[in-house]
């Protein structure tokens, strides 16, 4: 069997194939109710997951499972619509195949979003936040096992693992579109189960600000890679022992649908600030 650099070569080069493109500038992964923002890119190329080699296709409802390549002005980006998940069953050598091709096909910056459960106190269903760092609850690394020195150094330094120059442009893009701008610190947990309450208290004492399911096994690799990483968390519901009603994943769904304007705007204005880095 070929290792995961060989494989990950040959998607690169179907990607480069498909799109007609031999290197893209900046990429952005689309998570939860959010991969309809491909459904407002003009004269993009769609690749279906499943027609590049050894590409994870998601299994959840949300996560479309399709490559779009999209010129903003001279320069080329990857949006990826969907993505896998761990709790899904899949390796975390598979969910992070999607990022790492992204990077190997010359994307010097990668955005991350994803739909979060809203802990601090603040924040409300519909709120979009900046990620400036993030806990590891899930207790599990793509990086775990022999190194491959073709992808990055055996211990990678996270310091910021959420790029400040990003973070930068992500202000501007926000106030630009008139979109209020937070930041906050993102909490990993394994899934597929929402959080007890007594894991939501200790996700707000550890200084955490929103939940999910996702992004940090990603956000490890690519900063392995040497790649700069932005994050966006889009508020889906307040979470456990702070909702008032049971959680669910209709509601993720149903507020993505509902700030998909704002998501929309951001996406637009700041996508060509990262492609231009």
């Amino acid at each position: 069997m070929t290792d995961v650099y060989d494989r990950l070569r040959t998607a690169v080069e179907a990607v480069a194939a498909r799109t007609g493109r031999d290197r893209h500038d900046a990429a952005v992964v689309l998570g939860s109710g959010l991969s309809t923002y491909a459904a407002s890119l003009t004269d993009a190329i769609a690749v279906p997951y499943a027609d590049i080699p050894h590409f994870p296709v998601p299994r959840v409802e949300g996560h479309a499972g399709t490559l779009y390549s999209v010129r903003f002005g001279e320069r080329a980006v990857l949006v990826l619509a969907g993505r896998v998940h761990a709790y899904e069953g899949w390796d975390l050598a598979d969910v992070v195949f999607g990022v790492r091709v992204a990077a190997l096909a010359g994307c010097r910056t990668v955005l991350l979003t994803n739909a979060a459960g809203g802990v601090a106190a603040d924040l409300a269903p519909g709120d979009l936040v900046m990620i400036s760092d993030h806990l590891n609850l899930a207790a599990r690394n793509p990086l775990v096992g022999p190194n491959d020195d073709r992808l990055g150094p055996r211990f990678p330094d996270l310091t910021d693992a959420y790029d400040p120059e990003v973070r930068a442009l992500g202000r501007s893009a926000f106030e630009a579109v008139g979109v209020p701008y937070r930041e906050g610190v993102y909490a990993w947990m394994l899934g597929p189960s929402f959080e007890t309450p007594a894991e939501i208290r200790m996700v707000a004492r550890l200084g955490g600000d929103l939940v999910g399911m996702s992004t940090v096994p990603e956000a490890i690799a690519l900063r392995h890679l040497g790649v700069a990483v932005g994050g966006i968390s889009l508020v889906t519901n307040l979470a456990a022992g702070i909702s008032p009603t049971p959680l669910s994943h209709e509601e993720v769904t149903e507020t993505a649908d509902r700030a998909r304007d704002r998501i929309v705007a951001v996406l637009d204005r700041l996508l060509p600030l990262l492609a231009a880095r």
